[in-house]
């Protein structure tokens, strides 16, 4: 143990234990973060349960076209006469599967990707950051819906190419933490000793990186619900399965807004905003704690300026002390 406070011997470790868990648990200690939280998790609990607490099946007729909400059915019925709350909630099942599914292939692509040129470097490094380069120019949107079209409509086939199509940003910002962490001792030594490239990325790259994905995977979950939503309204997504996207899309074919049926997309509409709200406040915490400079958000803050007055006689004094006499 060292005996002067801010220096550290030679020995002592250079990473902490469990990154992972401390920016956790920092990150959920903000309100925002909290709230976020709280919000993915309400989803989460709620689509988990659905099956228990829905009112009835995704394709029960309980009663005539877009029945207006009562107390039976509180936000009323959509053009199939299906209850609009056992939807919603069947439909975040569809919505989250797409999202976590897309996000863990996004990340699996980009963070491998990310680790092996940030870390090996060279020629390697250029290939991938090349593909990865093309991989970013090109518009998700269109290529997402030309895909969809051309390999189908399964939901399994819109979280793959969701996924794969998801991959570049987090593989940019990887392989930036992967350079800065080669250079670390721990790393050197770990080489030194005849270390394999494998282990070492898995051991002490991997650990310390995982703060990161979490983060980009908070953000993509976001990005994939989003993308889903979008495929799902054009119609391209998949006909045999609830999603929040599904919804709107039918809700738009049955002309809803031209029946006064408000209730058949505005909750969709709604639900697909909160979730990402939800993710894009939780990643936002994350990322103010991987990222110090962002707690303040970049403004000034007035109690930041200590403002001491100055008594009337000194000012005096100062004022007489002018050549001048200028204020």
């Amino acid at each position: 143990m060292s005996l002067h406070p801010g220096i550290e011997p030679s020995a002592a470790p250079e990473r902490p234990s469990r990154p992972l868990s401390s920016t956790l648990r920092r990150a959920t200690r903000s309100p925002a973060g909290a709230m976020g939280a709280v919000g993915l998790l309400l989803i989460v609990g709620l689509a988990v349960l659905a099956p228990l607490v829905a009112p009835s099946g995704p394709n029960d007729k309980v009663g005539g076209v877009y029945d207006p909400p009562s107390a039976a059915h509180p936000l009323g019925l959509d053009d199939a006469g299906i209850d609009m709350v056992s939807l919603l909630l069947h439909g975040a099942r569809t919505s989250l599967l797409v999202g976590f599914s897309a996000a863990v292939i996004a990340m699996l692509i980009g963070g491998t990707v990310g680790m092996v040129a940030g870390y090996v470097g060279g020629r390697t490094d250029s290939v991938l950051m090349r593909i990865t380069d093309y991989m970013l120019v090109i518009p998700d949107v269109p290529l997402l819906l030309i895909a969809a079209a051309v390999w189908g409509r399964s939901l399994w086939g819109v979280i793959l190419i969701i996924g794969v199509l998801s991959w570049a940003a987090s593989a940019r910002v990887v392989r930036s933490q992967t350079k800065s962490l080669r250079q670390r001792g721990y790393v050197q030594r770990a080489r030194s000793t005849g270390a394999r490239d494998s282990r070492i990325i898995l051991t002490h790259i991997l650990p310390q990186v995982s703060p990161l994905l979490l983060t980009l995977a908070v953000f993509a979950i976001a990005n994939a619900i989003l993308a889903e939503t979008a495929i799902a309204f054009l119609g391209l997504g998949d006909l045999d399965s609830v999603s929040w996207g599904r919804l709107i899309q039918n809700a738009f074919e049955g002309q809803a807004l031209s029946r006064d049926a408000w209730w058949a997309i505005v909750p969709p509409g709604l639900a697909v905003s909160f979730l990402i709200l939800s993710c894009t406040l939780v990643g936002r915490a994350l990322e103010e704690r991987l990222n110090p400079r962002l707690r303040g958000g970049g403004h000034l803050s007035v109690r930041s300026f200590r403002i001491r007055p100055v008594p009337v006689r000194q000012a005096r004094l100062q004022h007489a002390n002018r050549p001048d006499g200028a204020l």
